[in-house]
């Protein structure tokens, strides 16, 4: 089952019958690198993701010649509240700034040589205030669900995601406070930059989210639609679209996360094709990161969002493919190997 899920219970068997990583791939890529001009584990991480780049694209050597960048903006309902220190009509305007190349993931972008596209998800219609409904109806959950899974093309190879949203932050605070409990103020944080009573305020909120929902989500996939936004149930589509296309996947900062996060929760193990490409300075993204056991390539205390993490980490992994397929083995290059 590969077809674009038409409901909710779609999303769970696609779920429950995705594909897992090439073992072939894999032990392939293990073999040659043991054979390369270094010392066993000499370059660390990066023989870590050459290997898992070739279980997921299910090829051997791996490479990184078509690499995207999706970013997904939704307007959310709950900003209504003051948990944003900016207004919610900024949404719409950072898109028209990522549809003109002004912002930094479009910089980031042409950097790593990687194709940008921009997808606004109704922004006219910001979902509920979650404290007082369900963020979305399963029809606008599954709208933009499938945004997000349209969004991976088929000749994609490793995928980049991010999101635009005002007050999204504390969407993805309710999201993760609602999967792996604590208080509130664990995960909310200052998102854009409110402080003292502001975020307070929004930590209030958070908790009031999670409490409204806790006895009436079915499960994971249902808490992102209470409390989730449009651009996070379109970045777990393209997340979970990208595992049927052979398509590592990089997840950019706290939003992005929490929107994966859900996968997780409902199968363990849904999110080995995807790398934390950054660790934000969002409090809440690292304990989210040791939640779903994900260590991040880079720790750069960046929180813009749009990807920019994300997109940058492109680098890295088309550098470890660099290394493991450009590399010379011992024999070619005439050098000894390790003496017994």
């Amino acid at each position: 089952m590969n077809a674009a899920p038409e409901s909710m219970d779609d999303i769970r068997k696609l779920l429950d019958a995705q594909p897992g990583p090439s073992d072939t791939a894999r032990d392939a890529a293990r073999e040659r690198e043991s054979t390369l001009t270094k010392p066993p584990g000499a370059l660390g991480r990066l023989e870590e993701i050459s290997a898992w780049l070739a279980s997921w694209q299910d090829r051997h050597p791996p490479s990184v010649n078509n690499p995207h960048v999706v970013v997904f903006a939704g307007n959310h309902g709950v900003a209504a509240r003051g948990v944003s220190a900016y207004p919610a009509e900024v949404t719409k305007q950072m898109v028209a700034n990522f549809e003109a190349g002004g912002a930094a993931v479009n910089q980031l972008s042409r950097s790593a040589g990687a194709d940008f596209k921009i997808y606004a998800l109704d922004l006219d219609t910001p979902t509920e205030d979650f404290t007082q409904n369900p963020a979305m109806d399963e029809g606008a959950f599954i709208t933009a669900f499938r945004t997000g899974w349209d969004a991976v093309n088929a000749d994609c190879d490793l995928l980049a995601i991010g999101e635009m949203g005002i007050a999204n932050t504390t969407s993805a605070a309710a999201v993760s406070h609602a999967l792996f409990g604590g208080v509130a103020e664990d995960w909310t944080g200052p998102g854009t930059g409110v402080t003292g009573d502001a975020l307070s305020l929004k930590a209030k909120v958070v908790a009031e989210a999670a409490t409204y929902h806790r006895d009436t989500a079915r499960d994971a996939i249902d808490i992102l639609r209470r409390l989730g936004g449009r651009e996070m149930a379109a970045m777990a589509g393209a997340t979970l679209s990208a595992r049927y296309k052979n398509c590592p996947v990089l997840l950019d900062g706290y939003v992005s996360g929490a929107a994966a996060a859900v996968l997780e929760v409902r199968l363990p193990g849904s999110l080995d094709h995807t790398l934390a490409a950054h660790v934000s300075a969002e409090p809440g993204h690292r304990r989210l990161l040791d939640a779903i056991g994900k260590t991040a390539l880079l720790d750069l205390n960046m929180r813009l969002g749009e990807a920019s993490g994300a997109a940058l980490a492109i680098n890295i992994v088309k550098a470890a493919a660099a290394c493991h397929k450009g590399m010379a083995s011992f024999a070619d290059a005439g050098v000894s190997g390790k003496s017994e």
